[in-house]
This record gives C-alpha cells, sequence and structure tokens, in this order.
C-alpha cells in the first residue's frame, strides 16, 4: 500500500495546481487529501451543488475540506435543466458528468489550474460507468485509477492517513435510485432523499431507496433483512414515506447491492 501512495503523491508532484472535483465521498476525499499534503495551497476541493446531492453529503464535504484544511469552492451545476439526463436514458451519467466539467474546466481556466483531476477508482473501471467518457473527453485525469487504486484500498489508505470517515458509506448521486427510462425531476429526488435520511436516522448506513414510480423500496444489508422486519415500526416507516410522496413501500428481500439496477443491461445484451 505505501508504494501505490507514493505513486498518487508522485501524481501529484508532477502538477503546478490542481483542482478536484469533489463530491465528499471516500474517493475524492482522499484524493483531496493527497493533493492538499502535496500541493497545499495549490489544490482546489470543488463541489458541485445540485438537486441529485443530499443536503447531508453536502455538508459532510465541506465539513471534510474544512478539517483536511484544503481549499473548498461550491459551484452549482444544472444537469435538471438537460433532458437527455432527466428522460433517465441507459447513459445519464455522461450528461451528468458532462455538465460537471463543462462548469469545472473553464473554472479551472479562469483561476490558474492546469489539472482537473476526480476520484474514479480501479473498481469503477469494471462496471457501466458513461460518466468515465464524458470525463475523458475533457480531459480529467483520475489518479486512483491510474495508480489501480481499488475501493477497499481507498479505504485503507484513508485510515492510514488519518481520515476518520475512511469508512464512509459509498453515496452516488440520488438519480442513481431510479430505473432506467423512469423520469427524474426534482420532487422524486427530494422524496428519495428524505426516505434515505429517515432510514439513516434509525441506524442504517448501507442502504438504498430506490424510487419504481409510486413505490419505494427499501434495500438492507442482507443479514440485517430479519432483524428490520421484526424491530422496526413498520406501521410509522409507511407513515413517514406516505408523507413524502410515496403510495407504497417494499422491502427488496434480496438486500442491498451496488449497481444492482444495471442488470437490466446484461439482460439486453444477453
Amino acid at each position: 500500500m505505501s508504494d501505490k501512495l507514493t505513486q498518487l503523491q508522485a501524481i501529484f508532484r508532477e502538477m503546478d495546481r490542481a483542482l478536484i472535483a469533489y463530491s465528499g465521498g471516500i474517493d475524492s476525499t482522499l484524493v483531496a487529501k493527497v493533493a492538499w499534503d502535496v500541493l497545499g495551497d495549490r489544490a482546489l476541493a470543488v463541489t458541485a451543488n445540485s438537486p441529485s446531492l443530499m443536503p447531508e453529503d453536502f455538508e459532510d464535504a465541506k465539513t471534510q475540506a474544512a478539517q483536511m484544511g484544503i481549499a473548498h469552492k461550491v459551484v452549482e451545476t444544472h444537469e435538471m435543466e438537460n433532458e437527455q439526463y432527466t428522460s433517465n436514458p441507459v447513459n445519464r451519467c455522461y450528461f451528468c458528468k458532462s455538465e460537471l466539467h463543462d462548469t469545472l474546466r473553464p473554472l479551472a481556466n479562469k483561476l490558474g489550474y492546469e489539472y482537473v483531476v476526480d476520484g474514479l477508482n480501479a473498481d469503477d473501471l469494471l462496471d457501466y460507468r458513461p460518466g468515465i467518457q464524458a470525463a475523458k473527453e475533457r480531459g480529467v485525469r483520475s489518479p486512483l485509477a491510474e495508480v489501480g487504486i481499488t475501493k477497499l484500498e481507498v479505504r485503507e489508505l484513508s485510515k492510514q492517513l488519518g481520515l476518520p470517515w475512511w469508512d464512509k458509506p459509498s453515496q452516488p448521486c440520488l438519480s442513481s435510485r431510479f430505473p432506467y427510462g423512469e423520469l427524474i425531476t426534482t420532487e422524486k429526488l427530494h422524496r428519495v432523499g428524505r426516505a434515505e435520511r429517515y432510514m439513516r436516522d434509525l441506524g442504517y448506513r448501507n442502504l438504498r431507496v430506490r424510487s419504481d414510480g409510486e413505490t419505494a423500496r427499501i434495500e438492507l444489508m442482507p443479514d440485517q433483512i430479519s432483524a428490520f422486519v421484526t424491530e422496526v415500526d413498520l406501521s410509522a416507516l409507511v407513515e413517514a414515506f406516505q408523507g413524502f410522496g410515496f403510495t407504497y413501500v417494499t422491502l427488496d428481500l434480496e438486500g442491498y447491492k451496488s449497481g444492482k439496477l444495471n442488470r437490466v443491461l446484461s439482460k439486453a445484451r444477453a
């Protein structure tokens, strides 16, 4: 692991100044930390705020940046104004990342940052991630992927560097909770976000609330399902979810699996 950290640091030593696409997730936070350690005030973390980012995650990003000491800037992105994004095609993430980097690149140019880097890791290259292409087209560098650092190694390095959020659950944008083809609206994003916040307040960290029309489908870790059914006040939960705007509430008996909605793509190719 020390060898990969050395390689990661070497990438930033080659840069004079770097702007980090910083969501507050564990991947981009590690990148921001290493960039700060190497470049100091020549590194800038930029968080894009939009309806697809949970307010709690936005606040986490600001808090973590402040604790690390890296300069932090917030910009607004407007992917929700793009019908190619809100219609939720299978390459939705391409339009999201296009909007992001079409915002960050001009900012980087204006402020004098030659490099824009993101938190893409080696495991991400194994999944269907159309946003990767959008970043590549705009010259974004991905130091974690370049070094071959996996998600597990991201956590190990984060712990090694003393980041207290090294075990923070993955939290992709809220639009990932919708099956392809379902129209994404700000109202729907808000109700999913409120539902997941409710679940977090119950003590669940690794979870998803998927939106399928008027139905909320809760995904928990498989070993938590039995206790959830017997210990949680389900009537209160259903009432809360209906208050958020859902009509029906279901529990996915398979449990939480990252990228589950991409299964339809595998079936289509078969």
